[in-house]
């Protein structure tokens, strides 16, 4: 890149939670292709997920942020925290996310850290309960998050 030649500024951070290989049989062979889960998120209460289907990860990648973008939720915030406890069965998956105190940091496994970096919530405690099912828990995450409600 030139130095004379200005950065492009991104909106939204992504972050790729799952790279799964596909192999499916045909008759001339084996046919791969990949699935990509990404979260997207403005770190200001904003957040997406997207699985993209391609026949290489970078196209994945690409169709699965563009699907995140397309389809944002608003996280309602207390501060650097969530308002309230949510527990959520979702699946198979079962998630419990409490509020913490300021300074606390993210406290969860990786699929709901995800999702929860990417809002730009700071102070959370989390657990995942049943499934280990990546991409099933940062659905059920993500839903746990469009139910929150904001308490005045």
């Amino acid at each position: 890149m030139r130095p004379d030649m200005p950065r492009e500024v991104k909106e939204f951070e992504e972050k790729v939670v799952q790279v799964n290989r596909v192999s499916k049989k045909t008759k001339g062979g084996n046919r791969i292709s990949f699935s990509v889960l990404v979260v997207v998120g403005d770190k200001k209460g904003r957040v997406g997920v997207g699985l993209g289907k391609a026949k290489d990860v970078a196209s994945a990648v690409k169709k699965a942020t563009s699907f995140a973008q397309r389809h944002l939720i608003t996280v309602p915030m207390k501060g650097t925290t969530i308002p309230h406890e949510m527990e959520i069965k979702l699946g198979a998956s079962r998630i419990i996310m409490k509020p913490a105190p300021e300074g606390s940091g993210v406290i969860a496994g990786g699929a709901v850290r995800a999702v929860v970096d990417a809002a730009g919530i700071r102070d959370v405690v989390a657990k995942i309960l049943g499934s280990a099912n990546k991409a099933n828990n940062v659905y059920a995450t993500l839903e746990a998050l469009k139910r929150l409600k904001q308490l005045t």
